[in-house]
């Protein structure tokens, strides 16, 4: 598959089949996402797999007991994924050019899981709204760990719908900041 058929096939996934993922598959996306660049090479970041019949359960209710994401009940596999601290010369870099490296990098090493979990059929779904004191006592993180992120993983129950975006010409120029105005009334996340 080409890459650019691998980014359009990824969509936030928020149906699943009940069927189990293979525990291959899960470790194919844990080592796309190991192998995420960071700055630094900082790497900050622990990734939990959360499928255990009964530790899924209550990570689902966990996912979805704050009035989003009712949908999570469903998903066969969660993974939360923990902050963890970056190097000295990546703290030094974030502190002295004001940007959160380690956020960005969460986000890279967390889309190589969902891109490598699309090219094996997985659907897969980023939140960030969920209970993450209780996903933290689910899965034995240590105190004052935070988990910015969880990720749903399973067989989308269906079918790949068109993605809605902005028009390139909208989002991106050629060597000045220039935006054209939008022509889409509503944009949809996908």
């Amino acid at each position: 598959m080409k890459f650019i058929e691998l980014v359009q096939k990824r969509q936030s996934d928020r149906a699943y089949r009940p069927d189990p993922v293979e525990r291959e598959k899960l470790d194919a996306c844990l080592e796309a996402a190991r192998l995420a660049p960071s700055a630094c090479n900082s790497q900050p970041w622990h990734f939990v797999v959360v499928d255990d019949p009964e530790l899924r359960q209550d990570f689902a209710a966990a996912a979805s007991g704050m009035g989003m994401n009712r949908w999570a009940i469903q998903a066969p596999v969660f993974v939360a994924v923990v902050l963890e601290k970056m190097n000295f010369t990546a703290k030094l870099g974030s502190l002295l050019k004001n940007k959160d490296y380690c956020m960005l990098d969460l986000g890279i090493a967390v889309e190589h899981f969902c891109l490598q979990a699309a090219e094996l059929e997985l659907g897969t779904c980023i939140m960030g709204w969920f209970d993450e004191k209780k996903i933290a006592r689910i899965i034995g993180a240590p105190k004052g760990k935070r988990i910015p992120l969880i990720i749903s993983v399973g067989y989308p129950a269906k079918d790949h719908r068109q993605k809605v975006r902005k028009p390139v010409e909208e989002m991106s120029s050629f060597n000045r900041y220039r935006v054209e105005p939008s022509s889409l009334s509503t944009l949809h996340e996908n």
